[in-house]
């Protein structure tokens, strides 16, 4: 049932045949016969305006109606909005379009499945928001709450300037727990070793691509992604050039010798690896723990691709490479030992 304000008891004396006469009438709402025979609705208030077309007078009169009446009391109406339901139009409208979109989306539906997804916009208080960080703090570690915590964020950041939902911020104020420090995992050449025998040598098999992947992210510095995403086009002499990137810039990979030779062991496939992204995680990840090898992630051969080649680039080639546009973020990864450093000072 629709409430019916005055411009709804308006809207029910409107005239079929003179929409050139309301539609003058600024800050109500209007209804005309198209020649099709279908009504347009349209309403303007406070520099918003809304058109709809229906089969039916009735129809564009209710919702002629409805509509003034959310213009109206917008701010009430908006501050009933279940945080939840603005998490989900963010995945719809906003993180489905990016091209990181599967972890973000993953990290949205947790938090909608939180007592927190529950509250209403208008009720929202930074109190909320901090006994949702301590619990979670129980739960993982502190760089993941940071991430949930950079993702609402974003949500309410949106809410409030695109959608108007809401005037302020309600995490304004909260303290963020700190970042966990940077990872430094470098393995061993024994655990190497392991990982290369757990694969297994046939190239055929998606294990061992798994493995030849992992080897050749460790020299080139290429996310999991980049590597699935890598096609026979792409590769031109020693370079490899990929469209498609985490950040959204297309960059230019030299490739060593030794990247050149683990490529000429792979079966030919217009997919260079063959893989896909969610494959080469669970896989990894079988495989390491079937070698034993303890807390390494297939993530990790970014750190140790970093640390080989800043022993030869200089730091603003090395970004480059690695396609980081902030010298700050190639520190996380930056783990060359002082006893390194130590000996290119000789």
């Amino acid at each position: 049932m629709f409430l019916r304000s005055d411009a709804a008891q308006f809207l029910a004396t409107d005239s079929p045949d003179s929409p050139q006469a309301t539609t003058q009438r600024e800050d109500m709402a209007s209804i005309s016969k198209m020649e099709n025979g279908k009504f347009r609705a349209q309403v303007y208030r406070d520099g918003v305006r809304k058109s709809k077309v229906f089969a039916t007078r009735k129809e564009a009169k209710q919702w002629g109606a409805r509509q003034e009446y959310l213009l109206e009391n917008a701010p009430e109406v908006n501050s009933r909005i279940p945080f939840g339901d603005i998490l989900d139009r963010y995945g719809r409208e906003k993180s489905s379009k990016k091209k990181g979109a599967r972890p973000e989306i993953i990290r949205i539906e947790r938090i909608r499945r939180d007592r927190l997804a529950k509250v209403a916009l208008g009720d929202l208080r930074v109190t909320d928001f901090a006994e949702w960080r301590d619990k979670r703090l129980t739960e993982v570690k502190s760089s993941s709450v940071r991430r949930e915590l950079e993702q609402m964020s974003a949500v309410l950041r949106i809410a409030r300037t695109e959608w108007a939902l809401m005037s302020s911020n309600p995490l304004e104020g909260l303290k963020w727990p700190s970042d966990s420090p940077p990872r430094d995992r470098i393995a061993t050449q024994k655990e190497i070793e392991a990982l290369r025998i757990s694969a297994g040598s046939d190239l055929f098999t998606l294990t061992g691509r798994t493995f030849q992947a992992w080897l050749f992210a460790i020299e080139t510095g290429m996310r999991a992604g980049e590597i699935a995403g890598l096609r026979s086009k792409h590769i031109d002499g020693v370079r490899a050039h990929l469209s498609e990137t985490k950040n959204g810039d297309a960059r230019d990979v030299p490739l060593s010798k030794e990247a050149l030779r683990l490529l000429s062991g792979l079966p030919e496939s217009d997919a260079v690896f063959n893989l896909s992204s969610s494959q080469i995680s669970s896989l990894w990840r079988k495989l390491r723990d079937r070698a034993g090898v303890k807390d390494l992630t297939f993530h990790d051969s970014r750190h140790m691709a970093v640390s080989r080649m800043a022993r030869k680039l200089h730091v603003l080639d090395l970004a480059r490479v690695i396609g980081h546009r902030d010298i700050k973020m190639l520190m996380r990864y930056y783990n060359t030992s002082v006893e390194d450093l130590a000996s290119q000072l000789d």
